[in-house]
This record gives C-alpha cells, structure tokens and sequence, in this order.
C-alpha cells in the first residue's frame, strides 16, 4: 500500500511539474514500415506524434497500446497530453497475421524512427521513455530487457532514458512496473 501510495504522489508530483498550457501539435498516420513493406505492414506501423510546438530538447514516451497483441489502435492517452512532453502513438501488426516475434520487431523499428526523428519536431533523442499498456507494457518492457531488438535497428537500448510498462489484470490492481 505504501508503494502504491508513493507512486500516485510521484505520479501527481511529475504530472505538476511538467504541465504546462502552449499548444501542440498532432501529426498522424506517418509510416515506419519499410518502403518495400507488404501492404498489411503498410497499414498497421505507423505512429501519431503529439508535440509541444514551442518547447525544444523535451522528453517523448513512445505509447505502445494494449490489446493482447490481437487488437487495438495506436493512441494518445489523454493523461499523457498537455504535460509539456511528447507522445508517439504506435501501430503495430498484431497477431495472428503476425507472429510474436515480427511485432517485437514492429516495436523496435517504432522506437529507431523515433530516435532518428524526434528532433525535427523538437524533442531530444536522449530523453525517450518508452510505455505502454498490458500488451503495449509487454512490448516496450521485451524492448528494454533483450537489447537484441533494438540493436538490430541500430539502437542501443542504454540510451534509453525510461521504461514504465502499465498493466491490469483480474487478480490485481492497477500498477505500474516502473
């Protein structure tokens, strides 16, 4: 309980410290796939960017959905918005028409874009925090803990400034495995 405790004041502390009211931005529906990609890859890997239009060298959480990894759409949290920050939404193929493995991979190749091009919008390369929610939280915690995944896109998973994978379950209340 404690702990619990402690993560909702470093939540609400975090969440005061950088809100902020400017404007954003919002580009959507660009596409990390391979540009000889089939058209099933075509149409699930993009990614959205919210992004705070004056503000520079600011952090970016890539958002990967939930889903079971057999649905769901790339997102914006609303609690993520307006908080001074970054968000990439992500699409990703999901299964069965994709197995495991190529969706860690989709995954993957979301968070090198996001390396290579956070900075036309502004944010810093050396500040991206990934996350996401049940399966979302599964992909970036497999991306952060087996750097072999980003490492095949030219990444090294030590410049990763975070992790915080969101999850829910029957069994248990709402945590977060930061």
């Amino acid at each position: 309980m404690k702990r619990l405790l402690f993560l909702f004041v470093l939540s609400f502390s975090v969440s005061l410290l950088f809100a902020q009211n400017g404007n954003y931005e919002l580009k959507e529906n660009i596409s990390y796939a391979a540009s000889n990609a089939d058209a099933y890859s075509k149409e699930r890997c993009q990614i959205d960017v919210y992004y705070p239009k004056d503000k520079k060298d600011f952090v970016t959480v890539v958002w990967f959905h939930g889903g079971g990894l057999t649905g769901g759409e790339k997102e914006i949290p609303a609690y993520l918005k307006d908080k001074g920050i970054a968000v990439v939404g992500v699409g990703y193929r999901l299964s069965p028409k994709a197995k495991v493995e190529d969706i860690i991979k989709d995954a993957a190749k979301a968070v090198s874009w996001t390396f290579n091009h956070i900075g036309e919008f502004g944010g810093s390369n050396q500040k991206i925090v990934l996350s996401g929610h049940s399966a979302g939280g599964y992909l970036n915690l497999m991306l952060a803990l087996n750097p072999r995944y980003l490492k095949e896109e030219g990444i090294d998973a030590d410049k990763l400034f975070w992790s915080c994978a969101f999850q829910r379950t029957m069994h248990q209340p709402f945590y977060c495995s930061c």
